[in-house]
């Protein structure tokens, strides 16, 4: 069954957030598209997962606060991963990880927690953007000229790992 978005994103939230809070600055990193080093963490965000009844998440952003910037969701062993992320206006879902690529039609509806619009989309889990984001532990959302960088911190690098063991 297909949940609506704002359900998805604050589903997701809640794994996250001890407490509500106002929202806190927007994406804690932003390159030019041409930045070719390794990114690094950025202090305070970082990829939380969770896993309950045949559901798992990995959401990035900012521990017990409201400030959630995209995530991942699957149910077990199904290969299928959601994806939602947080956007200014309606737009598709545009992810990268060291260089391979991949664009999600998404759909978009009002965020009741962020300005903007709650993106949702549905892909393979399989594909080669995710297949280097869990080799790497990054992955960026281009958009409007703008890379926002994703990175785990090192001792949560398994989080990823975890995440796609469970999805299949």
């Amino acid at each position: 069954m297909k949940r609506p978005a704002t359900a998805v994103c604050l589903s997701i939230g809640a794994l996250t957030v001890a407490a509500c809070s106002t929202v806190g600055p927007s994406a804690p990193a932003r390159a030019p598209l041409a930045a070719s080093s390794a990114p690094k963490p950025v202090t305070s965000y970082d990829w939380f997962y969770h896993e309950d009844a045949g559901q798992a998440q990995l959401v990035f952003g900012m521990e017990a606060s409201d400030d959630i910037q995209m995530g991942l969701s699957c149910a077990a062993r199904s290969g299928k991963l959601e994806i939602f992320a947080i956007a200014e206006a309606p737009r598709d879902i545009h992810l990268e990880s060291g260089g391979d690529t991949e664009r999600f039609k998404a759909g978009a509806e009002p965020s009741e927690l962020h300005d903007g619009s709650i993106l949702t989309a549905e892909g393979p889990a399989n594909l080669p953007v995710f297949a280097r984001f869990r080799r790497l532990g990054w992955m960026a959302s281009l958009h409007d000229g703008r890379r926002d960088m994703f990175v785990a911190h090192p001792g949560t690098l398994a989080n990823v790992e975890r995440f796609f063991d469970f999805c299949g």
